[in-house]
């Protein structure tokens, strides 16, 4: 087993600060890839000037210094480093691949110690403050990144398959919900091959066979949230036996997410009954933002106990003899709703939508069987997803235990005749 030692981070690294230079979206002469947050993240910040630069090549590791997310750190990136981001170059001690995943492991930590009332910053004196203990040894510092990029690679393999299968699901939702399916289950032909089957419509074209209307005839009820005195932060409680708040977090576009919970007595759900929402029901974001959208929507999931819903996220109970909720609520993440959500949007930093609007939203009316052949379609699409999701999930936690156990000792490695020789 190899000796540990530990030493300070100013110790183990030396630090530059990028600088401010010429920025584009395009790649010009003298341009290389600009590294700022978004480049950290897995994203692209477009490309920077070289001029007096502060450039990184792959043995670099870069923290993003000013911001909300400042101390997040990438790896593997070669280009010109952006003025919110420090490049970290290695002095040998410890290999670079081994030092981006100790200041992964310490990410909350730096964190919690950021300074700056404005726009906070990782802490001046951060190459003092960090102290890390790690493996003398090579071989045994490359054993360690090799059991942790395994993983980074098997999570890179799963997110390239969500991706993929991301894609095929929004093909698919264009496709069901334009040209839907026939008797034996299968797309009619394109508009284009057999012109004769479909029809011009206020939503775009659909087939003839399929009516449209405005949501109102087709719903038992649509109710907003109660109005704000009626449900105030005072109303919260922490007992977990409380009923269920649905909040503008939990809406995503056809997914609920259910890692933000909050609650309210039965009493006081009691005295909100016109607010009830039980499994299967469509709820709606009456209010946006940037990345999430006004009219999105997804249903209350089936092992959620009933819940109220929160001003601005409306609950929309569709007639069962008339409308398919899990197809309703799929049309409503279409383009082709969202283009109609946003001639009735008011409101310039947050923009929404009222109930009246809301119910004016047309939908395409296939005959109530071919509703649930085209949701049982996109549903088995939408759990693929899930599945991958939850497999990705899987290897981060993974991920998280293991760089505790072996980037502290806790559970050591084992070298091999073969790597020492490596080495």
């Amino acid at each position: 087993m190899s000796e540990w030692v530990t030493d300070q981070l100013g110790a183990l690294v030396d630090f530059q600060k990028g600088r401010k230079v010429e920025t584009s979206p395009f790649q010009l002469s003298g341009y290389e890839s600009y590294l700022g947050a978004g480049s950290l993240a897995g994203g692209h910040d477009g490309y920077a000037s070289i001029f007096l630069s502060v450039q990184a090549n792959k043995n670099d590791v870069l923290m993003l210094w000013d911001g909300e997310r400042s101390g997040l750190v990438g790896h593997n990136l070669s280009g010109v480093v952006s003025s919110t981001v420090s490049r970290l170059s290695s002095n040998g001690k410890i290999t670079s691949s081994l030092l981006y995943y100790y200041l992964l492991l310490n990410f909350e930590w730096i964190q919690n110690r950021r300074t700056g009332t404005g726009v906070p910053h990782v802490p001046k004196d951060l190459a003092r403050m960090l102290k890390l203990k790690y493996p003398v040894e090579k071989n045994y510092q490359n054993k360690i990144v090799l059991i942790l990029e395994t993983l980074d690679q098997a999570i890179e393999k799963t997110e390239a398959l969500i991706h993929k299968y991301q894609q095929i699901k929004a093909g698919l939702m264009h496709d069901l919900f334009t040209r839907g399916l026939t008797a034996d289950g299968k797309l009619r032909p394109p508009r284009e091959q057999a012109p004769e089957l479909y029809q011009e419509t206020p939503i775009g074209w659909i087939p003839k066979e399929w009516d449209y209307e405005p949501i109102s005839p087709l719903m038992e009820s649509l109710v907003d949230g109660p109005f704000g005195s009626n449900l105030k932060t005072e109303h919260y409680v922490i007992d977990t036996a409380g009923v269920r708040v649905v909040r503008l977090q939990n809406i995503q576009a056809i997914n609920y997410n259910d890692t933000d919970k909050a609650y309210v007595s039965e009493r006081h759900a009691n005295y909100l009954m016109r607010n009830k929402v039980v499994s299967g029901d469509i709820l709606i974001a009456g209010l946006g933002e940037d990345r999430y959208p006004v009219g999105r929507a997804c249903q209350y999931p089936h092992d959620l106990p009933p819940a109220i819903n929160k001003a601005d996220c409306f609950r929309l109970r569709c007639k069962a003899e008339e409308a398919d909720h899990y197809f309703v609520m799929l049309y409503l993440n279409t383009p082709s709703a969202r283009a109609q959500v946003r001639r009735y949007e008011q409101g310039v930093t947050r923009p929404r939508i009222n109930l009246s609007n809301m119910k004016k939203i047309v939908l395409p009316k296939p005959l109530l069987k071919e509703q649930k052949a085209i949701s049982k379609r996109l549903l088995n699409a939408v759990l693929r997803i899930e599945q991958e999701l939850l497999v990705k999930d899987k290897f981060k936690k993974q991920k998280l235990g293991l760089m505790h156990d072996l980037l502290t000792g806790k559970v050591p490695v084992t070298i091999d005749q073969a790597e020492t020789a490596h080495v």
